[in-house]
Order: structure tokens, then sequence, then C-alpha cells
């Protein structure tokens, strides 16, 4: 498995979720994502995205979709965009 991981500022947080919730990623392989937010800035967002493929991750996260889906969300800061392989995921 994969990640893409993003970190940005957006506008308006509530905003911004209706636009991420209506995205479709599950053509890229998406299997699930986590959401994370700044508790001294709410409106700073980190989405670890969960992909079966690295392949897949590359091909959404340069996308047009996604630029796209970030102009119409209200992101105001540059985006910062990871890729990553799974190399161990543990539960406790």
């Amino acid at each position: 498995m994969a990640r893409l991981i993003v970190k940005h500022k957006v506008a308006d947080f509530g905003a911004w979720k209706k636009v991420f919730d209506s995205m479709i990623r599950f053509s890229y392989g998406w299997i699930g994502h986590e959401l994370y937010r700044d508790p001294a800035d709410p409106n700073f967002v980190m989405v670890v995205n969960k992909v079966k493929t690295l392949e897949g991750a590359k091909a959404y996260g340069t996308s047009p979709e996604l630029k796209e889906g970030m102009q119409r969300a209200g992101v105001t800061s540059v985006p910062e965009i990871m890729f990553l392989n799974d190399e161990e995921v543990l539960n406790y």
C-alpha cells in the first residue's frame, strides 16, 4: 500500500471539507484516508490518503482534478505533497 500526504491551509475548513468529500478518488485506487487539523490553526489540514499503489497515488496527486478541486475548496497556501510506500503499519 502507498500514501499520498497533503498539507496546506484553507480559507474555511467547512467549505473545504464539502469539496474534499465530493471528490471521487476510487478510480485511482483509494481505500481510505485520515484527516488532521492543527489545534492552534484549524484551517491548517493534513490528509493522509491510503492508496493501493504508489502509481495511483502519483496519478491522482498530479492530476488536474486535484488541482481544480483545491482551487474550488479554497486552499490558500502552496500544498506540500509527499508520496510514500508503506514500510510498517501497526495499531496499538
